[in-house]
């Protein structure tokens, strides 16, 4: 019974009664009204007064507002912002207010929140006016970011088109190691996952059109579908992606860490060019490594596609390759490949740049490669879009 008793006696925030915040109220005919305060108003427990504080700030016919704090045992911001919100608000309604009974931290808390206080609440409709404002404002930010990528995309890319650059305002011999090792890590350490993840598209695709044409008895153009949509569209295409994924990320992060060790601000101060260091290399070793990737991801494409071809459809490899010969030519071969060097200069300028703005935080960092992987596949898709009306408006 004793501790039932206990347990009642306490408040939701694990506070005896007594220690609750609590608002006494006496008015009379004239318009005055006393509020005698009580309690600890403080960021834990003021939720308990707030829907009482918010009736008294919608109170009409207030002349006078008497507000005594002489029971309050402790007062932190959130309580005086609460308490300097109420006094505020009587004031721009007319009332003349009179606080008593405050302690000298009261005081400085009072006149602290008093500014924040006396901001009067937006109505609903002005609420909804300064969403459509944050909207618009996000919108034109998010344009003139645009513009400024675009912008340092551009001087990376004519960095890289008139030479490395490896001194400041003069030009310097390639670095022919450095391209070699680029290729190296972009280039043949992506082929298993390439080979892999090509093969599986190619297989996939060849057994649904398979299943499908089937009922049509006409399963041997299963071959035709493939070849043609591997070779001008998904081999490059899965491959850019692939290599924005894992190569992109490489890049941002690897620039990115050191813009966050000013190991970039370092170059420049030596006498280098950031750009021709960092970034020449990876987009010389991205426009070689890129359509040899591309190539490779056809070939296992069209295995995979061969081998479910086989095994789903009795379509022997014989069979298959014969069928492929008259079903592609150069046309299509070429009309993935050229492709490719435009992926890889986008995705490489898109990781870099993102890599550059990267700042001193590790959240900084983590929030640009996300953007450089997220921006590198939406705009290598776009420009397969592109392309592919091209070629349709030349009857490529």
């Amino acid at each position: 019974m004793v501790f039932g008793a206990l347990r009642q006696a306490r408040g939701r925030s694990g506070q005896d009664d007594t220690d609750r915040p609590r608002i006494n109220l006496a008015e009379n005919g004239e318009g005055v009204l006393d509020c005698r305060l009580a309690g600890n108003w403080t960021t834990r427990t003021v939720g308990d007064v707030d829907r009482q504080v918010r009736d008294l700030l919608k109170r009409e016919g207030v002349k006078v507002l008497r507000v005594n704090l002489s029971d309050v045992n402790q007062l932190d911001t959130a309580g005086a912002w609460l308490i300097g919100r109420l006094i505020a608000d009587q004031q721009h309604r007319g009332a003349v207010t009179e606080v008593s009974g405050e302690t000298e931290a009261a005081k400085v808390l009072l006149a602290a929140v008093e500014p924040v206080a006396e901001e009067p609440e937006p109505p609903a409709e002005e609420r909804r006016r300064f969403l459509i404002v944050r909207i618009l404002a996000n919108l034109g930010r998010s344009v003139y970011d645009i513009r400024d990528d675009i912008l340092y995309g551009l001087n990376i890319l004519g960095a890289t088109i008139s030479g490395a650059q490896m001194k400041l305002g003069r030009k310097h011999a390639v670095n022919p190691a450095a391209i070699t090792s680029q290729i190296d890590r972009m280039g043949v350490g992506a082929i298993p996952i390439i080979v892999l993840m090509s093969a599986i598209v190619g297989a996939i695709i060849a057994q649904q059109g398979a299943f499908q044409l089937r009922y049509f008895g006409a399963e041997i153009f299963v071959v035709d579908l493939v070849g043609i949509l591997v070779m001008r569209e998904l081999g490059v295409l899965m491959t850019a992606i692939m290599i924005a994924g894992r190569s992109g990320s490489a890049i941002t992060a690897e620039i990115g860490s050191m813009k966050m060790r000013e190991e970039v601000d370092a170059l420049t101060v030596i006498g280098l060019n950031p750009i021709g260091v960092l970034v020449f290399p990876r987009l010389v070793a991205l426009v070689i490594a890129v359509p040899c990737l591309t190539i490779i991801a056809n070939f296992a494409a069209l295995g995979g596609a061969m081998g479910v071809a086989w095994l789903y459809s009795g379509i022997a490899p014989a069979a298959f390759i014969d069928r492929l010969r008259g079903a592609i030519d150069l046309t299509s071969v070429f009309a993935g490949l050229i492709k490719a060097p435009f992926m890889a200069m986008i995705i490489g300028i898109i990781a870099s740049v993102e890599g550059m703005k990267v700042g001193g935080s590790a959240e900084s960092l983590g929030t640009h490669v996300t953007a450089s992987v997220v921006k590198a596949i939406f705009i290598v898709i776009v420009v397969d879009g592109v392309f592919a009306i091209f070629y349709a408006a030349i009857d490529f």
